[in-house]
């Protein structure tokens, strides 16, 4: 079987890998076992290294937990994050370089900050006291996010978006941000040229963009590559909150970028 169609029987199964840790015969070999169906009898020395390779089967974080997984360093406020630390809206987060943090805020928004990266989690006040996200401003760095039925804004030094409940991934550098809709709508605006906007709607990362700061009136919105995120992190995060990704895998179609980090 090829590796697309492993991946697609592994995400049904709960299990998650990068095409990089596929690629290793060790647990290409595991993965295709999985598939199959060859673990099921319980043989305790298999499902031992299977464990050591996979890690944790996501599920929802259960109440009163928001860390799902930190490698590396990281904090929350300028305190190391741990396992029991919890995130809320209005915390600012940073990452280590070659680090990485997967979290969950109130529920509802999950996501995977890359290393080198800052982040505040913009706050608002409802009407009955509780307090919600209604942006990220992605100083530096790299952000994977799912959400659903929130609006909110994202903020980077070139660009603004306007998030209408969705999946999408950012890069933010001084001279320009990289953002694709992975599903849903977003609006986008570059920050120095108010003329350079659009609207993207988008069902499976139909229409990645850069947001760049010397293009010229009209001309700071450019159509981008796809890079460095997957489907299978984007179904790990919204298994974080309880939920599915609205696409699923079709047998060889889908071509998972590597990661250039």
């Amino acid at each position: 079987e090829s590796t697309h169609v492993i991946a697609s029987k592994l995400i049904i199964q709960g299990v998650f890998m990068s095409h990089e840790e596929l690629d290793d015969p060790r647990r290409r070999w595991l993965v295709q076992a999985i598939a199959s169906g060859l673990l099921t009898a319980g043989l305790p020395a298999t499902n031992a290294l299977a464990e050591s390779f996979f890690g944790n089967v996501p599920s929802k974080l259960p109440v009163g937990r928001s860390v799902y997984r930190i490698s590396g360093q990281a904090t929350v406020n300028g305190k190391d994050v741990t396992p029991e630390t919890i995130i809320k809206p209005g915390d600012a987060l940073a990452t280590d370089q070659d680090s990485e943090l997967i979290f969950a805020v109130n529920g509802s928004h999950a996501m995977i900050l890359r290393g080198g990266s800052n982040l505040i989690l913009e706050s608002e006040q409802s009407s009955a006291g509780s307090w919600f996200i209604n942006g990220l401003r992605l100083l530096t760095g790299k952000l994977l996010s799912v959400s659903r039925d929130s609006r909110m804004r994202v903020s980077t030094i070139t660009a603004t978006l306007g998030i209408r409940g969705t999946g999408f991934y950012v890069e933010s550098d001084p001279e320009q941000t990289y953002f694709c809709t992975c599903y849903g709508t977003t609006d986008i605006v570059a920050n120095d040229d108010p003329t350079s906007k659009t609207t993207v709607t988008a069902t499976h990362h139909d229409r990645p963009l850069y947001i760049v700061k010397d293009g010229g009136a009209g001309k700071n919105i450019r159509n981008a590559p796809f890079i460095n995120h997957t489907d299978q992190e984007l179904t790990l995060i919204e298994a974080l909150v309880g939920r599915t990704t609205p696409f699923v895998f079709e047998n060889d179609a889908y071509s998972s970028p590597r990661r250039g980090y």
